[in-house]
C-alpha cells in the first residue's frame, strides 16, 4: 500500500505544476504590440513594468493592460518610453519554489526507486509474497481463511472412531478455556495415518471447518530444496505465520517426506533434510511455545517417521483412518451419491456389500465412473447396472473391445481363465467366482474376478494355500489342452503372485512346518538397502527349499483338479466362446454339469451374486487389500 502511495504522490506533483502554470496563463487577452507603440507616443501610457516578454502597462486613465512582446530586439522601444515620461519598473525573473526544485530534482531517483520496487515484489512473488525466485526462504503453505473452509464433519463418513478421536480438538478451538480451567492441555500434534484414500486430509479439513478458525495447508516436499537451511527457514516463516493468526491449524500432507528417520548426515539433500526436521522438531516443543496451533499431519508410512516426532509433546496423539467396513462404505457412497441423481432402484447398502476392500477414494471413484457410464448412455438418472460397470472398469480394467484376436488367442484365453475359475471354486475358503471374461481388459487378455462374501482381516492358511492353486490353474490348463509348448508368457503374473505368496508363509507369517514361526528378513541398515540378513546361507538353502515343496504341492493339486474336470473345463471354454463374459450363476451351471442358461436382464440382484446364502467355508478373515481379479495372458507381443 506504501509503494502504491508514493507513485499516486509523484503523479499528483506532476499534474499540480502542469495546472498551476496553465492557470497562471488563463488572465485577460493581451493588447496587440503595435497599438501599445501607439499608446506610448500618443502619451496615453503612464507605467509600465517589464517582465522578460511579458509587458504589464498603467494608462493615464488608470486603466491595466498587458503586452506580450515581440521575440525580436526593439532597441528604439525604450527610446520611446524615456521620451515620454513613462515610468519603466523592471521584474527579476520568478524562481521556482523550494518544493518544486526538490521534486524536479528527485523525480528521476524516484522513478528508479519505484521501478526497482515493482521488480523486486514480483520477484518475491506478488502481494502475497510467495512463489518467486526471491522466496525460497518463504513459507509455501496456503492460508484458508475461516469462511473459506466449508468442509464439515457431515463430509466426511466411514471413519467415525477417527473422528471422535479428533472431536476434542473441535471444542478446544472453540473453547480453549474449557480445557484450562482443570490445567489440561491439547495435543500439539495430531498425526493421521492410514492407507492411500480412507480421508486423512478430509477429516483435517473439516476439523478446521467446525472449528472456523484458519487453516494453513503444506505438502512435506515443499519445504526441501537443493539449497541447505530453505527448508528450516520455510519451517520458521511458516510458524511465525502461523502464530500471528492463532488459534489455527497447520496441515502437513505427506509428512514421510521430510520426517522419516535421521542417518548419518551423509549428502546434502540428506543434510537438508536433517535440517528441516530438526527445526520442525523445535516449532512444535521447543524453548517457544506455540500455543493456539495444532499441527496435523498425515502419513501411510508412519512406520519410517523419526522417533523424536512421536514423541509426546509434538505428534503425541495418531490416529488411525483405515478402510471403511461395510457400514462406512454405506455411509461414504450415501455422502458422494447426493450430487448424482440416482435411480430409486439403487441402493448403497447393497453396493456397499459388493465393494470390500474399496477406500473413500475409490468409492468416489465409482459413483463418478457409474455417472459417466450414465451419461454416456444418455440416461437421466444412475442405475445399478452402471454400477456394475463401474465396479467392473474400476476392478478388472476398461474393455478393449477394439482390440481384434485371433480364433486361436481366443480359445487358449477361455481355456487359462476357465482354469482358473474351476480351481478357485473348488478350493476350500477361496473367494467365489464372481465373472469370467474373455474381453481384454487392462493389460490383461482375459480376466477371473473373485469377490469375498464379508470384510475380511485376516488369512487363513488354507486360504493362501489355495490361492497359489488357483493362481496356477490358467498355466495348468493350457498345458493341459496345448501341450508343453503351447504354455504361454500370460501366466508370468500369476506365477510372480504365487512365488510371493509361498515365500511370505515362509519367511514372514511362520506357516512354515519345516521353519516355525519365525521370521526370516534382513536387518534394518543405517540406509536403505545396507541391511543384512538376519539368517545363515544354510537357512536360505532351507527356504528355497520349502517354498519349492510349497509350490510343487499346489501345482500338482491344481492338475488333479483340472484333470478330474475335464468335461467341465471343456464346456465352460465353449461357453466363453460363445458368451465372451459369464457370471456366477452361469458358473455354478457349469460347475453342476448343468446346461448353461444364456445372460439374462440385468437387474440389482446381480450387484451382489457372487454372495451365497450358505458359503463356503470360514470367511471370517480379510487382507486390507482389496479384492482383484486373476488375469489372463498378458498382452505381451
Amino acid at each position: 500500500m506504501s509503494k502504491n502511495l508514493v507513485l499516486w504522490l509523484v503523479i499528483a506533483a506532476v499534474l499540480f505544476a502542469v495546472f498551476q502554470n496553465i492557470g497562471s496563463q488563463t488572465q485577460q487577452k493581451p493588447m496587440a504590440y503595435s497599438d501599445f507603440i501607439t499608446d506610448v507616443r500618443s502619451g496615453q501610457v503612464k507605467k509600465v513594468t517589464i517582465d522578460g516578454l511579458e509587458i504589464i502597462g498603467e494608462r493615464q486613465d488608470g486603466g491595466v493592460f498587458k503586452v506580450i512582446r515581440p521575440n525580436v530586439i526593439d532597441t528604439k522601444l525604450m527610446d520611446d518610453l524615456y521620451n515620454r515620461d513613462v515610468k519603466v519598473i523592471g521584474k527579476l525573473p520568478e524562481k521556482p519554489s523550494l518544493w518544486q526544485q526538490l521534486l524536479v530534482a528527485s523525480f528521476p531517483i524516484l522513478v528508479i526507486l519505484v521501478v526497482f520496487m515493482f521488480f523486486m515484489r514480483q520477484m518475491q512473488g506478488g502481494a502475497g509474497g510467495r512463489g518467486g525466485p526471491m522466496s525460497f526462504g518463504k513459507s509455501k503453505a496456503r492460508l484458508l481463511g475461516e469462511d473459506q473452509v466449508k468442509t464439515t464433519f457431515a463430509d466426511v463418513a466411514g471413519v467415525d472412531e477417527a473422528k471422535e478421536e479428533v472431536q476434542e480438538l473441535v471444542e478446544y478451538l472453540r473453547d480453549p478455556s474449557k480445557f484450562q480451567r482443570l490445567g489440561g492441555q491439547i495435543p500439539r500434534g495430531v498425526l493421521m495415518a492410514g492407507p492411500p484414500g480412507t480421508g486423512k486430509t478430509l477429516l483435517a479439513k473439516a476439523i478446521a471447518g467446525e472449528a472456523k478458525v484458519p487453516f494453513f495447508s503444506i505438502s512435506g516436499s515443499d519445504f526441501v530444496e537443493m539449497f541447505v537451511g530453505v527448508g528450516a527457514s520455510r519451517v520458521r516463516d511458516m510458524f511465525d505465520q502461523a502464530k500471528k493468526q492463532a488459534p489455527c491449524i497447520i496441515f502437513i500432507d505427506e509428512i514421510d517426506a521430510v520426517g522419516r528417520h535421521r542417518g548419518g548426515g551423509h549428502g546434502g539433500g540428506h543434510d537438508e533434510r536433517e535440517q528441516t526436521l530438526n527445526q520442525l522438531l523445535v516449532e512444535m516443543d521447543g524453548f517457544e511455545g506455540n500455543e493456539g496451533v495444532i499441527v496435523m499431519a498425515a502419513t501411510n508410512r508412519a512406520d519410517v517417521l523419526d522417533k523424536a516426532l512421536m514423541r509426546p509433546g509434538r505428534f503425541d496423539r495418531q490416529v488411525h483412518v483405515g478402510l471403511p467396513d461395510i457400514r462406512g462404505r454405506e455411509q461414504i457412497l450415501k455422502v458422494h451419491m447426493r450430487k448424482v441423481p440416482m435411480d430409486d432402484a439403487v441402493k448403497a447398502s447393497v453396493i456397499a456389500r459388493g465393494t470390500p476392500g474399496f477406500s473413500g477414494a475409490d468409492l468416489a471413484n465409482l459413483v463418478n465412473e457409474a455417472a459417466l457410464f450414465a451419461a454416456r448412455a444418455n440416461k437421466r438418472t444412475v442405475s445399478m447396472e452402471d454400477f456394475e460397470k463401474a465396479r467392473d472398469k474400476i476392478m478388472m480394467g476398461a474393455e478393449r473391445k477394439s482390440m481384434v484376436m485371433s480364433e486361436k488367442d481366443k480359445i487358449m484365453t477361455a481355456y487359462h481363465e476357465a482354469g482358473h475359475a474351476i480351481v478357485g471354486y473348488l478350493m476350500p475358503e477361496h473367494d467365489p467366482v464372481h465373472k469370467v471374461t474373455i474381453i481384454p481388459r487392462g493389460g490383461a487378455l482375459g480376466v477371473t474376478q473373485f469377490l469375498p462374501e464379508d470384510d475380511k482381516y485376516s488369512h487363513s492358511r488354507r486360504y493362501l494355500l489355495g490361492q497359489i492353486s488357483t493362481l496356477y490353474g490358467g498355466r495348468i490348463a493350457e498345458e493341459m489342452t496345448g501341450g508343453e509348448d503351447a504354455v504361454s508368457t500370460g501366466a508370468s503374473s500369476d506365477i510372480e503372485r504365487a512365488t510371493q505368496i509361498a515365500r511370505g508363509m515362509v519367511m514372514k507369517w511362520g506357516l512354515s512346518d519345516l521353519l516355525g514361526p519365525l521370521a526370516y528378513g534382513e536387518d534394518q541398515g543405517q540406509f536403505p538397502g545396507t541391511g543384512s540378513p538376519n539368517y545363515s546361507g544354510a537357512t536360505s538353502k532351507l527356504i528355497d527349499e520349502e517354498v519349492r515343496r510349497i509350490i510343487d504341492e499346489r501345482y500338482e493339486l491344481a492338475e488333479k483338479i483340472l484333470d478330474d474336470n475335464k468335461d467341465i473345463l471343456e464346456t465352460m471354454k465353449d461357453a466363453l466362446i460363445e458368451y465372451e463374459t459369464i457370471d456366477s450363476e452361469q458358473i455354478e451351471d457349469l460347475m453342476q454339469r448343468r446346461d448353461v442358461r444364456p445372460p439374462r436382464d440385468w437387474d440389482d440382484s446381480d450387484f451382489n451374486s457372487h454372495i451365497k446364502s450358505e458359503p463356503k467355508g470360514d470367511k471370517k478373515s480379510e487382507d486390507d487389500k482389496k479384492p482383484g481379479p486373476i488375469g489372463g495372458p498378458a498382452n505381451e507381443s
